[in-house]
């Protein structure tokens, strides 16, 4: 789960980590009274930031820097319902409906911190860099020896002694080494408390007055661990996700929406990922991920059609499916009410292999229905490419 800048910034108060000044705004009206308020209390200069679910919103021009209360007025205009387009959220862009009105900070040097899971090593990595402001995978593409990390045990968790190693890479003043512990020491009880899968500060700055400040902030939640966090998980904005990934998340669907035409419903990360790349592979594109899991039930895959078939673009749809906890025969059952019963008329293909398979294609063959079943994953890409070829 993602939140915005704003939400991030509450959450790193609560651990004592430095932020700047600010307040959230869904109306000009309000952007314009934090505007006054800021400017009242003596700051020189107040930045006017879009609040999406994307990096890049600089480039974008949804992050404009101000030093009257007019210049404030006109950025909060332009920005607020803007379609801000970044290489984050595709051509199509994404509306602005939140502002963030925030005091402006004496810039002295732009750095970046980072923790993530590092699945190769079991661990949680903390990063830093010198290289903040960046977008931080040119810099580990570019120059991967200027990210520094520390690997973290699990039993002891982050140690101080860490925290100095990254504040002296870092490049700090030695009157910054204490602050810059505090500061990353708080960053991690943060993530470890929110059950946190990435927490970033780009750009950790320096001021010229040598405080240390988290200026960006961007952090995500692991959906599974949302039920010992009901506070957490209010922050959610639906308005920020695809309307059918939305839906697909009522019914415990794993659904990812693609710019394909071939939708896919397939039960397993792994299968699902195999499936797109071999309609790649044919010359195809899958419209989305939709994994429907081991242990689908009639309601889900019915739940599954009606999302795969509200998307415009689909005009064919690939059926993948591995029968082990979910039998080929439960499976084929659900594919013939559910087709029936929502009157599918584009075409279906299907590839089905594993427990029952022989009476789930007979379940197929007996619906009175057209579908089209491959023998092989390839054989069945390669109708649901030409399918789709042929339109709805």
């Amino acid at each position: 789960m993602k939140i915005h800048e704003y939400q991030a910034k509450e959450i790193l108060r609560k651990y004592n980590v430095p932020v700047p000044g600010g307040e959230m705004a869904t109306t000009l009206e309000q952007a314009d009274t934090a505007a006054k308020a800021l400017f009242s209390a003596g700051n020189k200069v107040v930045v006017v930031k879009a609040q999406i679910h994307a990096g890049g919103r600089g480039k974008g021009g949804g992050v404009k820097v101000v030093k009257t209360l007019e210049d404030a007025q006109a950025a909060s205009k332009a920005i607020l319902g803007m379609q801000l387009v970044t290489h984050q959220t595709g051509p199509q862009g994404q509306k602005v409906q939140r502002l963030l009105i925030e005091e402006g900070s004496a810039i002295d040097r732009e750095l970046y911190l980072g923790i993530v899971l590092d699945r190769a090593s079991a661990k949680i990595v903390f990063m830093a860099s010198q290289s903040g402001g960046m977008e931080i995978e040119e810099v580990a593409h570019a120059t991967p020896e200027l990210i520094y990390k520390e690997y973290i045990e699990p039993a002891i968790g982050f140690q101080p002694y860490q925290a100095r190693k990254l504040a002296f890479k870092l490049g700090l003043k030695t009157t910054q080494i204490n602050q810059a512990v505090a500061f990353m020491m708080g960053l991690y009880k943060a993530f470890v408390d929110t059950d946190s899968t990435l927490m970033e500060i780009n750009p950790f700055i320096t001021t010229k007055d040598d405080k240390l400040v988290a200026l960006d902030c961007k952090i995500n939640f692991d959906d599974n661990a949302m039920f010992r966090h009901k506070d957490l998980k209010e922050l959610r904005d639906l308005a920020e996700e695809d309307p059918l990934e939305v839906e697909a998340s009522k019914f415990a669907l794993n659904y990812i929406k693609l710019d394909g035409s071939i939708a896919c419903m397939v039960n397993g990360a792994g299968l699902a990922m195999a499936t797109m790349d071999i309609i790649e592979y044919a010359g195809g594109k899958a419209a989305n991920f939709l994994d429907v899991g081991g242990g689908a039930n009639q309601e889900q895959i019915e739940n599954a059609f009606g999302i795969l078939l509200s998307d415009p673009n689909v005009k064919a749809i690939f059926i993948n499916i591995f029968g082990g906890i979910l039998r080929v025969d439960v499976l084929a059952q659900g594919v013939v009410n559910a087709a029936k019963k929502l009157n599918v008329q584009i075409p279906i293909i299907l590839r089905l292999e594993g427990t029952n398979v022989e009476e789930g294609r007979k379940i197929l063959a007996d619906s009175g229905l057209n579908f089209q079943v491959g023998t092989t994953m390839k054989e069945a890409a390669d109708l649901a490419v030409a399918a789709a070829k042929g339109g709805r």
